[in-house]
Order: C-alpha cells, then sequence, then structure tokens
C-alpha cells in the first residue's frame, strides 16, 4: 500500500519526491516504492460563483442582492481542472491507503489541500506534514513526524470561514456599489479599511496649517549648543528668539552640568514577514509584493530561508540545537561575520530569542542549513538574504552598549545643552551596520563649573511640516497595528487598492485617487472602522485554535451582509467616474473613461450594457529601438505588423514566424520544458505551446 502526498506545487512535489525516493515520473505525479506525490497548482478547487446558484445572477442587478447561498458550494477551477482530474484518479487507486498533505503549512495551504479532498469525496486517513524548510533534512525529519489531520480541522475551519466571509461581504457590497453607481466599486473587509488609513492620513495633510518657529545654535567654546527649555528646541515667537540671540552674544557660557549615562541595546529579533517587508522597502525601495516574491523563491528554489509566511519573530527551544548547523551553512559567503560565532561553537548570546510560547504555527524567518552559494542568488535575491542573514548572526553577537554624555550650559539665564554618545561595545551593530551617530565633540572632558565664551549666535525659521503620506513599509505597519489582514495577505490588499485605482503610489508614497476619496463617502461607515476587520480576524484566530464556532462567525457575517447592501440601497449619495473623457463612445454614444491598466491607458465605455474599449496609446512590444533603446510601439498596416519609435522615428518590419519545429525538436523542448518549468503539471498539448512561444 502507498501513501499519497499532496503538495502546492511542481517544484516542492519534485524536491519530496527526490527525498523520499520516488523516481517514476508521469504527467501529474511521481511515483516510488512507497509513496504517489502530486501536486495542485495553488489552487485547484474555488467557491462557486453566483452564477453558479442561478444563470440569473450573470447580469449584476441591485435588486437581486444580497446574494446569501444556505450552503458554499466548491467548484474546479477550469484551467487548471486537468490537475484536479489527476488527483482525482490518483485517489481511487485501491493501493492508496491514506493522504499526507504536504501543502504550504499554513491556513491558506490547508485549505488549497482540504477543498480538494473535499471535492473528491476523500474518506480515508490523513496526515500533515508540518515543516518550515524544504531542505533535505527538513522533509526527513518531517516524514519521520507526520500529525494526525484531525489537529488541524480547526485550522482548515478558520480557512473556510475566512474564504466565505470575503464572498458575501466582499461580493456583495461591490456588486452594490458598481449597480447602484454605475462605475466599477471595489470594496472589501480588509481593502476599504486599509484605504481608510490612507485617507485618514490625506485628511491630516490637507487640513495641516504650517507654523513658524525658529531653533537656537551657539558655538560655545570648541563646542556646538542647541537652545533648550523643558526638552523643547523650537521657539514660536520672533521676538523671544531675536532676544535671546542678542542678549546672549559676548556672553560667558557656564556650565551647569555634565551628565553620563551607560545604556545598551539588545540584538533585534528575527524577522518576521510584515518587519521585512517594511525593512526592504526601506532600504531598497521594494514593493511589499516583490518581498513576498524574491522571497519565496528564496525558500522554495534556494531552500536558503525558512518557511516565510509567518507572524512570529521568536524560535522555539528544541531549536538552539541546529544554530551551529546554520551557521555553517552561511559561511561561505559570510567568513568574516560568523569566525568568531564558529570559534564560540555557535552560542546564541539573545537568549530571549528561544520563546516558545511565542512560537504560532511557524517560528521567524532565519537561514536555513542549506548549503550557500551566493553566485546562485540573483541580485535582489542577495539583497534580501543578507537582510535576514544579518538580523540572524546579530543573536550571536552582545548587546550594543554606549554612553550618552550631556551638557548643559547656562548663558544669560538661558539653557543651552549639547549631546554626545560614545561607543563601548559596537556589539551586533558591527554586523547590522546601524551605529548611533557620533558627534565628536568629547563632552567628557569638560566639567560642572567650567565657564566658555560664546561664540557666534544664530536662530534659523523653520515651518512646521505635516505627516508624510504613507510609504509602503508605514501602512504595512498601520494594518499590522489594527490587525489588518495577515503577514501572507498584506501585500495583496495594497496591490488590490492600486489596481482598482483607489491609491496610486507616486515616489514610493501612496496617494488616495479621486475615485478612492469618492468610494470613501459611499461605502458604509462599519466597513471603513479597521477596528471591525480587526475584531474578525481574533474570531478567526480563536476559531483556528479551537476557541471560536465557526457556525456562529458566519451566521453574523450573513446578518451583517444584510445590513450593509441595505444601506447602499437606501442611500441617496451621488458619485461621478473621476476619469470620463470629453470623447463618446462609437458604439452607444456615452462618454468613454480613461483607464491606467499594466499595458498602458486604455479608453471604455461608461455604460454597463456597453462592452466597448480600446488602447488609448499604441502597445509597445518588447523589440528594442537600435538606436535608444527603448521599447518600440506596435502597429497594424496594410503590410502587416511592423514596429516603430516614434521618438527616433526608426520602423523597423516584423519578421515571419519562424517555420514549424520538426517532431525531433518538439521532444527535445518538451524535454527541457519539463525538467525546468515552474508549470511542469501541465498536459503536454500546455508544455509544447509554452516551449514554441520561448523558442519564437
Amino acid at each position: 500500500m502507498k501513501s499519497l502526498v499532496l503538495a502546492e506545487k511542481p517544484s516542492v512535489a519534485r524536491e519530496i519526491a527526490r527525498v523520499l525516493g520516488c523516481t517514476q515520473t508521469h504527467k501529474s505525479y511521481i511515483e516510488g516504492p512507497k509513496y504517489i506525490v502530486t501536486w495542485a497548482l495553488g489552487h485547484l478547487i474555488e467557491l462557486k460563483m453566483p452564477e453558479h446558484y442561478d444563470t440569473k445572477y450573470k447580469q449584476w442587478n441591485l435588486e437581486d442582492l444580497p446574494i446569501i447561498p444556505d450552503k458554499m458550494g466548491l467548484k474546479v477551477m477550469k484551467q487548471t481542472s486537468h490537475q484536479y482530474k489527476a488527483i482525482e484518479s490518483l485517489a481511487k487507486r485501491k493501493d492508496v491507503r491514506e493522504c499526507i498533505i504536504a501543502t504550504d503549512a499554513g491556513r491558506e495551504g490547508e485549505l488549497v489541500a482540504r477543498w480538494i479532498l473535499e471535492k473528491i469525496r476523500w474518506n480515508k486517513p490523513i496526515k500533515r506534514l508540518w515543516i518550515s524548510s524544504h531542505t533535505d533534512r527538513s522533509i526527513k525529519e518531517g516524514f519521520a513526524k507526520l500529525r494526525p489531520g484531525s489537529e488541524y480541522e480547526n485550522l482548515y475551519a478558520s480557512a473556510v470561514c475566512r474564504a466565505e466571509a470575503d464572498w458575501l461581504i466582499g461580493l456583495n457590497v461591490t456588486r452594490a456599489l458598481t449597480t447602484k453607481y454605475k462605475d466599477p466599486l471595489s470594496a472589501g473587509r480588509v481593502q476599504t479599511p486599509t484605504l481608510a488609513l490612507v485617507m485618514e492620513r490625506e485628511k491630516a495633510i490637507q487640513t495641516f496649517k504650517p507654523q513658524e518657529y525658529w531653533t537656537i545654535s551657539a558655538q560655545i567654546g570648541p563646542l556646538k549648543a542647541d537652545w533648550e527649555e523643558n526638552g523643547e528646541k523650537r521657539i514660536f515667537s520672533k521676538d523671544k528668539a531675536d532676544a535671546i540671540v542678542a542678549t546672549g552674544k559676548g556672553q560667558k557660557a557656564l556650565v551647569q552640568s555634565v551628565n553620563k549615562t551607560a545604556k545598551s541595546e539588545q540584538q533585534p529579533l528575527p524577522y518576521d514577514l510584515t518587519e521585512l517587508q517594511r525593512d526592504a522597502n526601506k532600504r531598497f525601495g521594494f514593493s511589499a509584493k516583490k518581498t513576498s516574491s524574491v522571497l519565496q523563491k528564496l525558500y522554495e528554489h534556494h531552500k536558503l530561508v525558512t518557511y516565510p509566511r509567518t507572524d512570529s519573530r521568536y524560535l522555539t527551544t528544541d531549536m538552539e540545537a541546529t544554530m551551529l548547523d546554520r551557521i555553517e551553512a552561511i559561511s561561505g559567503g559570510y567568513k568574516e561575520e560568523v569566525r568568531s560565532i564558529l570559534a564560540n561553537k555557535g552560542k546564541v548570546l539573545a537568549k530571549r530569542v528561544f520563546n516558545n510560547e511565542k512560537v504560532t504555527d511557524h517560528h521567524a524567518i532565519i537561514p536555513t542549513e542549506e548549503r550557500l552559494f551566493l553566485r546562485d542568488l540573483e541580485a535582489d535575491e542577495r539583497k534580501l538574504y543578507d537582510l535576514i542573514v544579518k538580523r540572524f548572526l546579530a543573536l550571536f553577537y552582545p548587546a550594543y552598549q554606549y554612553e550618552t554624555v550631556r551638557a548643559v550650559f547656562d548663558v544669560n539665564g538661558e539653557s543651552f545643552s549639547a549631546k554626545e554618545t560614545v561607543v563601548v561595545n559596537a556589539g551586533f551593530k558591527a554586523i547590522t551596520g546601524k551605529d548611533e551617530e557620533l558627534s565628536g565633540q568629547k563632552l567628557g572632558q569638560i566639567s560642572k563649573g567650567q565657564s566658555f565664551s560664546v561664540g557666534q549666535l544664530h536662530a534659523e525659521k523653520k515651518l512646521t511640516e505635516p505627516p508624510a503620506r504613507f510609504s509602503e513599509s508605514d501602512i504595512l505597519g498601520q494594518m499590522e497595528k489594527y490587525g489588518l489582514g495577515t503577514p501572507a495577505t498584506r501585500a495583496e490588499i495594497i496591490e488590490r487598492i492600486i489596481e482598482t485605482e483607489v491609491v496610486e503610489r507616486k515616489n514610493g508614497r501612496l496617494h488616495p485617487t479621486p475615485k478612492g476619496k469618492q468610494l470613501m463617502d459611499l461605502v458604509n461607515e462599519e466597513l471603513t472602522s479597521p477596528e471591525l476587520t480587526a475584531k474578525w480576524e481574533k474570531d478567526l484566530e480563536a476559531i483556528s485554535r479551537g476557541k471560536g464556532d465557526p457556525k456562529q462567525f458566519l451566521k453574523r457575517i450573513r446578518k451583517q451582509t444584510e445590513q450593509l447592501i441595505s444601506e447602499i440601497k437606501a442611500s441617496d449619495k451621488s458619485y461621478r467616474a473621476h476619469n470620463l473623457t470629453g470623447s463618446k463612445c462609437p458604439e452607444c454614444q456615452s462618454l468613454l473613461k480613461e483607464r491606467n491598466t499594466k499595458e498602458g491607458k486604455i479608453l471604455v465605455c461608461s455604460s454597463t450594457e456597453c462592452n466597448y474599449r480600446k488602447r488609448k496609446d499604441p502597445k509597445l512590444s518588447n523589440r528594442r529601438c537600435p538606436q535608444c533603446k527603448k521599447k518600440m510601439e506596435m502597429h497594424e498596416g496594410k503590410a502587416g505588423l511592423y514596429f516603430q519609435c516614434r521618438k527616433c522615428n526608426v520602423v523597423e518590419k516584423a519578421e515571419e514566424r519562424k517555420k514549424a519545429v520538426n517532431k525531433r525538436e518538439e521532444r527535445k523542448l518538451v524535454q527541457k520544458y519539463t525538467q525546468k518549468d515552474e508549470n511542469f503539471g501541465n498536459s503536454l498539448g500546455d508544455l509544447l505551446k509554452a516551449a514554441l512561444e520561448k523558442k519564437d
């Protein structure tokens, strides 16, 4: 008898199959003496859409809302149905005695597998592989410690509640707003309060009134000092600032006090996903989505880091024994940094990192025991990996120790202060490179009672500044603070509010659009509250821990959906599309709207009954201009397709399609892309199509 192993992706399935000794490769699975390893392609199953319950829902009508099925149904996704059928066929084999779920060890991974098993009506035993990395060692240890599937029933229930809640509220509210105001308006339980945070910051900026203030600096002997009163260095009165400067010139400065304070800063904890996304945004300008994508490759392809979608920054106590192996694995790329750590036999100095109570489903993101070859990493992968490694190495270094020296001077009854930092032990900052800024004033050499001549005294006029618009790092911090989404979903939410044109990126900052501003006036006030969504997330977390009732949660969601739709129907608010142009649709004479897409600007008809759309600007090709090297436009002329660079006035005709490959070349291409292509579970036809496209 054999075990059916269900992985989430083909690449992971390959690794598991190799470790388990499975060598017989088939189109949709890999088989061995004891195991059959197959895979999903992300989600193979999804919740049914409204039209699957009743065909009348194909047309969006406000009167039909809310759509609340008595029982939510599942359907096979059309584009990946071939893989679902393959799994269904394997499940019916008489020599298969159990299923081992090996999808990602998290809420969404559990849902991927369980929906497949539910759809095929699986009634045999279920076991769970729960691992935090895909190294050979981790896979072997995981299969040696498989857990009963029953331990994850609550996690599955939580995942179902999340999916159904998003469907009920997101779908109904989006349909209601779109049909009532005749423009695509998207809302949801996480994206709407996230937009509200951006809008709240925008309101603070727009209502901000700058104030004038002055700061005063003085040259006191060889030292530089700043005016200060009760910790405040700003003066909001010009007369007062002028008086201090006038009466202080040529005076003596008497040292009133010199205080030395020894301080230390503990080693930072390793990254969770949100903190890593925030740091990558600050340091490299990475979007949250890009960080997630690069991190996934480090985890899945290179196997250099542990499970990425974690919300914990701690490690379990049993991991202490693995620290030396991890240090040795990364030593090839960080010889100098690990020299002292190896001499100390991999002893962690920041002991507080080992805390079982603060580790949820997964521990913090740290390097694996996989040997590092830096040359295998692309530039972005190396940047992100370096962040993770240096944060990890900080655990093995001492705390940062320093001394602050603060001197206070009296100048004609006014206080001036100077401060400096003296490093006692750089500790972990020798690795992270974030040293305190040193003043170099050597205040420790002066003492109370000394006097100095006051040299230059200068008042500088300034204006108070409004708060800055959120960067992605800022909004991620706000989402974490209010419990909006999970580490795994926050990047998608940010991309969603940008794709729906309610927020746009400008110079690394998030700006609300006119559409976003109007949407906040139209959407239900209850949906804009971060506190409400945070409560939902707490409820979902309680369900996953077995401390919440999924039936009661969904009952509340259904009731809330009815209330939200009722409010939208009764609303007397108005809306005008912000992107209407002066041009009319050639088919129905309605005004055209201009939309920004990934492929450039397009014009679409404002009427929901009309499907007219056309590209505003010519489509850009991957063909580069031989002179300026920019992408050339694609045009269709009488002689067929041609490329044009308007700037350089260069025109090139498209080459004729290459002749068809012969059977031998076809076999070579299939073999080549079966080995390397991420989608190697696709049908032979799909493989050939992809291969030929790449060849062309």
